[in-house]
């Protein structure tokens, strides 16, 4: 494993270790029955403060809802993407690896997202059709994170233009930006619920690029055919350099 990769896994593991130590003391730290139906919340004093400027808005609250759809198309235009390889290739091992790793950090995304769903940590400040919904960490946010950013690093290894690359990217900041702003203009969460949602999903992306590295698939190399096809030449060249020997 080369430096780079290990010091990405430390930072990985810091990142994971600061999440957990967040989500404790938001379960610790100036605990008040300040939510619906008398229900507790961690850091009282400051997500009652920003929750009153607020008060709940509708239609930031739709606004998100909307923005989550995109993040899900994209994440459904890689998945086809990766169907697509395997229709034309015929064969698993051909899929480009790092897609094959996005799928697995999907499936990873929604697994922490059922994990506080069952161990839930405190709700929302504001009853969604007269139900107490669990509120952190702000799986909005932390999906639509988690799916833009390493749509990013996808992009780039798939698409070489440079204006379109720049144009996804920015297209991606937008995303996250106004899902995280708008989550919070609408008062379905605590602040602390934004935070841990950033957190959280910052820790997984870091996984997936980690994963990706060591893998050796870094969303900037080649595809399995490009990499079979470099194989080759390397192969003829070697027999050609042999042939002129002798």
């Amino acid at each position: 494993m080369q430096k780079k990769t290990k010091r990405s896994f430390l930072l990985t593991g810091l990142l994971f270790l600061a999440s957990i130590v967040f989500t404790l003391l938001v379960q610790t730290v100036d605990v008040q029955p300040i939510g619906p139906e008398q229900s507790l919340v961690g850091f009282a004093a400051i997500n009652r403060f920003l929750f009153q400027q607020t008060g709940f808005q509708p239609f930031w609250y739709t606004v998100t809802d909307w923005i989550g759809i995109l993040a899900l198309l994209t994440a459904a235009g890689f998945a086809i993407t990766g169907l697509a390889q395997l229709i034309h290739r015929r064969s698993l091992q051909k899929v480009d690896r790092s897609l094959l790793l996005l799928g697995g950090f999907y499936i990873l995304t929604a697994a922490v997202y059922v994990l506080f769903e069952i161990f839930t940590v405190n709700y929302r400040p504001v009853l969604i059709g007269g139900v107490l919904e669990a509120s952190f960490p702000s799986s909005h946010v932390m999906f639509v994170y988690c799916i833009m950013a390493t749509a990013v690093m996808q992009f780039h290894h798939l698409v070489k233009n440079r204006a379109a690359r720049a144009a996804f990217g920015v297209y991606a900041v937008i995303v996250i930006a106004v899902t995280v702003i708008g989550r919070f203009l609408s008062g379905v969460h605590w602040f602390t619920d934004l935070l841990g949602g950033l957190l959280i999903g910052s820790a997984l992306i870091l996984l997936y690029r980690s994963v990706v590295q060591m893998a050796g698939e870094n969303p900037q190399h080649k595809t399995g055919v490009n990499k079979k096809k470099s194989s080759e030449k390397a192969r003829d060249t070697t027999y050609e350099h042999k042939k002129n020997r002798y």
